[in-house]
């Protein structure tokens, strides 16, 4: 724990909350520090060697050795800028989209770093066959203490999950023992790491006329089923009263820095990753199944970028009249900015072709991990830990 907390100094974001302090800022530091330093000395060099030319009159091979130095040393000037764009050189908004083959849902994404210099958001759409059954596969990873973590769920969590032998005879199992599986190899290819990394992962999974969506952190899905925004996930946090207790069974603790945290570090109580607090912080994920009947009309899939700033009811009345799933993310993505989220923001739309306002009574759940189970106006919410579904709706 003091390891951990000793090399995130630097809180990143906590005005708006952010997930985790970050040495990032340091090393930005220390650049600019040898920066100064090399710039310093040049200018020192400069002056001690006309001074010798002036009195030995050694100009020649002085003031060769000078240019040679200061363009080696202009080089890594270079080299800091280069690198420090090349970061970046790729952060610029994206969207897409596509639709099934079997054409019952479109889905569309969009993704951008924001007001942010770095971008930690991944997401992953596709559309797969397993079995003869097509499997629609969405999710969106924020990462935090860096892209490392995102990054790896976004392209081994799904591969992972088609390969499980249950995926289509128990589909809940299989998710929930993916998620378990992926976070164990992930932790695994971070033994020579030398800073944490971990991610949040807001996912959802069709087969057939099932839709499973899983939930591990602060990313959020949520449905319109009937006219009506309903969430489907809830967000990880460490001060809800399930997720604290837990956490302090385990032998941790929660404190205020900013925000609720994490033995006063990490601002969700679940992700992938975070190996140095990975007692505490779970990636088990609350599972939560819809059946996909006309009453079913689209979902909603985003970071907390875009829920910091936009209600889930504010969401689900922009995306309504939209046919267009890309530009429906698009829309979503925008909107979050206009609001000033200064986070990543990714949003994907998975709309469900052919649907229209009927019943809204086709919610099923399972548990996986406690067989604790609470209803909430008719409606059952379970996850792995039986936390309740129903709260944190909106923020």
């Amino acid at each position: 724990m003091s390891t951990y907390s000793n090399t995130h100094f630097v809180r990143i974001g906590d005005a708006v909350g952010g997930d985790v302090f970050l040495d990032g800022s340091i090393t930005r530091f220390n650049n600019l520090m040898k920066i100064g330093f090399i710039l310093s000395a040049s200018i020192i060099v400069v002056v001690i060697v006309s001074l010798i030319e002036h009195h030995q009159g050694q100009k020649g091979s002085t003031s060769c050795w000078v240019s040679d130095n200061l363009r080696s040393e202009m080089g890594y000037l270079d080299s800091v800028f280069q690198s420090s764009n090349q970061a970046h050189a790729d952060d610029h908004p994206v969207s897409g989209g596509g639709l099934s083959q079997n054409g019952k849902f479109s889905y569309g994404y969009a993704s951008s770093p924001g007001k942010r210099s770095s971008m930690e958001d991944f997401y992953e759409t596709r559309i797969d066959g397993v079995e003869g059954e097509v499997v629609g596969l969405f999710g969106v990873f924020d990462g935090h203490g860096g892209a490392r973590a995102a990054e790896y769920v976004k392209h081994n969590l799904f591969s992972n999950l088609i390969k499980h032998p249950k995926f289509i005879s128990d589909t809940k199992s299989a998710i929930a023992e993916t998620y378990s599986h992926t976070d164990s190899e992930f932790l695994k290819s971070e033994n020579n790491q030398n800073r944490d990394a971990g991610s949040t992962a807001s996912t959802a999974i069709l087969v057939g006329d099932r839709l499973l969506v899983a939930n591990v952190g602060d990313s959020r899905a949520v449905i319109c089923r009937g006219g009506e925004a309903i969430a489907v996930s809830r967000d990880h946090k460490p001060d809800q009263t399930d997720e604290r207790q837990r956490i302090e069974d385990a032998g941790g603790f929660v404190m205020w820095a900013g925000t609720w945290r994490v033995g006063g570090v990490l601002a969700v109580s679940r992700a992938f990753g975070d190996k140095l607090l990975k007692q505490y912080v779970v990636a088990d994920p609350e599972i939560q199944e819809e059946k996909v009947d006309s009453s079913l009309e689209f979902l909603i899939l985003a970071s907390d970028g875009l829920w910091d700033v936009v209600t889930n009811e504010d969401a689900v009345a922009m995306v309504k009249p939209m046919q267009d799933a890309e530009e429906a993310a698009k829309k979503l993505m925008q909107e979050a900015y206009q609001r000033g989220s200064a986070d990543n923001i990714t949003c994907v739309v998975v709309r469900f072709l052919g649907s229209s306002t009927g019943n809204s009574s086709s919610r099923v759940s399972d548990n996986h991990g406690d067989s604790s189970k609470r209803q909430t106006s008719g409606r059952e919410f379970v996850g792995s830990q039986g936390g309740d579904l129903s709260k944190g709706s909106s923020k």
